[in-house]
């Protein structure tokens, strides 16, 4: 007999199998993914998934469709939100959060390489 994931659980079987992800609730209700102290995206239930992103990747995923403003920062680049109503919007959630992971992975490099910027 199989059982059916939610998709909170996909994606967070999934994020959290990425080496040095962690995974709990937030302050605010929300069930965040991080890499160290970084925050690589979050979810609210089954139903959506929120990302700070820079503000040229951010419009370039706006212009996409691929996510929308943020329902608390309307009007403001970098946060962002992906509603979660199908399984191409799992996929496409855990693609966003691979995004971000892989650029916490190298903020953290140069970080601890002492050449930040370089």
């Amino acid at each position: 007999m199989s059982t059916v994931q939610t998709a909170h659980e996909r994606i967070t079987e999934e994020v959290t199998a990425w080496p040095g992800v962690t995974a709990g609730p937030g302050r605010r209700g929300e069930f965040s993914f991080k890499v160290g102290g970084r925050e690589i995206g979050h979810l609210h239930g089954d139903r959506s998934a929120h990302f700070m992103l820079p503000k040229q990747i951010w419009r370039e995923l706006i212009e996409q469709g691929r996510v929308e403003e943020h329902p608390v920062f309307p009007g403001r680049e970098g946060p962002a939100a992906r509603r979660i109503t199908s399984d191409e919007d799992v996929r496409d959630v855990i693609a966003l959060m691979r995004m971000n992971y892989e650029r916490a992975l190298a903020a953290q490099e140069s970080e601890g390489s002492g050449t930040a910027g370089a």
